[in-house]
């Protein structure tokens, strides 16, 4: 038996104490201590015609093409029509399905998955897939797992395709398309979208030009296009999205890369023992995932280049800015404007190549329904519905709608947006259908609060993986609390809105304010920042918050836990307990 190095969560109780008048926060200190190869598909759920789809399979579509009668209105609009079946279509397509709404789904490529039968390039992706965490819960489970998406098929996880903790994206794709087949999704292969318009509602025409109506349409695509950065001469080097990927078309010549996210970094990795000279150049500072906890940025499995220019191996990462590149006699040169210094140098490489990431394609949208644009026209601007903010009823799902929290929390990432296309799908349903957001009714007690805050906190994935920017919500009044589950946090004043009552607890996990500011492997800066009562704790904690008439009136930070186990008595329910006492007694002159 699997013996934890931490005690698991468990049950308890405490008391209430005085009331809350103005918005105060209280931080409870904290208990410190110191200190394979691909398997297949779950048993029994795989049909036959989706076995073993590969990178360069070429599948026929229609082994994807299992459509599923949705009751298309008799005018023959669509009420929901999905682009694109990567990770977020096919999870919105699997909650439409499982509600029982007409939908299609509309895939460009020969199969799902489309993006991961080229990306990343080197094959080795960067999200987690930790099958033994000696847990049997399947929600706690999904905490360590970054591919997988939600249903209600148990077994159908990526980790029952591969044990590699940073998985083949070849393994992905077969575990995609299992996923559609499995859930007997509505894809519609081989069609690409080419124009999106409205008038009235929208006409989607593909490339064959039969044009798909629908009331409303959810952009799922993914970025389409690569990321070029206005440099005058960039329009002759080579992209990350079609550079080789063999080193020994780079023995011996001097490459610069541009760029210096994760995409750069991979590409130089796999260069190193191949290329003369690797220059690796961004205006930015590197920003490292283990310190700032947005894991958009470099990542350990991706920063070995980092001692080949530390420990002088002819590799260099240069802090700066390319102001032009030329061809010169087979070469490129490349004038730099140092960012460190008033330098401006030129370079000469035998290759350069644009790793500076993608964009979303928004080519598609006709000027009935093009969509605002924001971060340099990379992504679309969005509501807290994930809805344009100036087309209404288009809608966004997956990587695209990073712009909600860009560079800060986990909508660029599929251990992200699965919750957030939930949260989406809730939103759908409540606004379209009459289907109100569940809910569950508690006694309006504190201490029945308090447990039903700890019971979700210890065990929910939604909190844990889309940290900072999901929350759980307990709406009270008139003597009752209701309990609502994974709204966004800037939503939830909208909710709300529309809601009976006006005093609400909102429920997080989160980062400590501040906590990227310091090396998180310095003991002493990290034992002065503990040691500073104004400090919140920098990793993963608690945070309750408490509106009384729609405005902040009280924040309650419970401490980090070495074990991530928030259910001690003393330091965790009775801190909630009297928080929620405070938050409940009657508003006295």
């Amino acid at each position: 038996m699997f013996t934890p190095p931490c005690p698991l969560p468990t049950r308890a109780s405490g008391d209430p104490s005085a009331p809350v008048r103005t918005a105060v926060t209280t931080r409870v200190p904290c208990p410190r201590g110191d200190g394979a190869g691909a398997r297949g598909p779950p048993s029994g759920t795989r049909p036959a015609a989706f076995s073993e789809p590969s990178e360069n399979s070429g599948l026929p579509s229609a082994a994807f093409d299992r459509r599923v009668d949705g009751g298309c209105t008799v005018d023959g609009i669509r009420d929901y029509l999905v682009i694109g079946a990567g990770p977020a279509g096919l999870q919105l397509g699997h909650l439409l399905r499982r509600a029982g709404r007409d939908h299609v789904i509309l895939e460009a490529g020969p199969g799902p998955g489309t993006f991961y039968r080229t990306f990343p390039r080197h094959r080795r992706m960067i999200s987690i897939n930790k099958p033994h965490t000696g847990w049997t819960d399947p929600e706690l489970n999904l905490r360590m797992d970054w591919n997988s998406l939600l249903s209600d098929v148990p077994d159908l996880l990526l980790s029952k395709y591969t044990d590699a903790y940073f998985p083949h994206a070849d393994d992905y794709v077969r575990y995609l398309a299992d996923y559609a087949s499995t859930l007997k999704l509505d894809v519609r292969c081989g069609t690409r979208v080419v124009n999106v318009a409205k008038d009235g509602h929208f006409k989607v025409t593909d490339q064959h030009g039969e044009v798909h109506e629908a009331r409303r349409v959810v952009v799922a695509t993914g970025f389409g296009k690569q990321n070029v950065p206005a440099i005058p001469g960039i329009e002759g080097v080579e992209h990350y999205s079609s550079v080789s990927v063999d080193p020994d078309d780079f023995t011996d010549q001097r490459v610069l890369i541009l760029g210096k996210g994760n995409s750069a970094f991979e590409t130089a990795d796999a260069l190193t023992e191949r290329a003369a000279v690797i220059h690796v150049i961004g205006p930015s500072d590197v920003k490292f995932a283990w310190r700032t906890h947005f894991i958009g940025h470099l990542r350990a499995v991706n920063n070995n280049f980092l001692d080949t220019y530390q420990l002088k191996t002819q590799n260099m990462v240069l802090d700066g800015r390319v102001e032009r590149i030329d061809r010169a006699g087979g070469a490129y040169r490349a004038r730099i404007a140092y960012a460190r210094r008033d330098k401006v140098v030129t370079l000469e490489y035998d290759r350069v190549i644009n790793c500076t990431g993608f964009r979303m394609d928004a080519s598609i949208f006709d000027a009935t329904c093009r969509p605002r644009l924001v971060i340099d026209d990379r992504f679309p601007e969005l509501t807290t519905r994930w809805e344009s903010v100036n087309v209404p009823d288009l809608f966004f799902a997956g990587t695209i709608t990073q712009s909600r929290d860009f560079k800060r929390f986990t909508s660029a990432f599929l251990h992200g947006f699965r919750y957030g296309v939930r949260a989406l799908h809730r939103m759908l349903e409540q606004r379209y259908e009459g289907v109100p957001w569940p809910e569950r009714e508690l006694p309006a007690e504190p201490g029945a609060l308090a447990g039903a805050v700890l019971e979700r906190i210890n065990r929910t994935s939604a909190l844990w993986q889309q940290y900072g920017f999901l929350c759980d919500v307990i709406a009270v009044g008139d003597g009752r609390a209701r309990y609502l589950e994974e709204l966004p946090l800037d939503h939830v004043p909208e909710h709300m809105a529309g809601e009976d009552e006006r005093d609400w607890f909102t429920v997080s996990l989160e980062y400590g304010a501040g906590h990227a500011d310091i090396d998180p492997f310095d003991i002493e800066a990290g034992r002065a920042w503990e040691a500073d009562p104004s400090k919140e704790d920098r990793y993963l904690h608690p945070v309750v918050r408490y509106y009384r008439d729609g405005e902040l009136a009280g924040r309650l930070l419970l401490p980090e836990d070495i074990c991530n186990d928030w259910s001690g008595e003393e330091e965790f329910r009775e801190p909630l307990r009297a928080f929620a006492a405070s938050a409940l007694a009657p508003v006295t002159a």
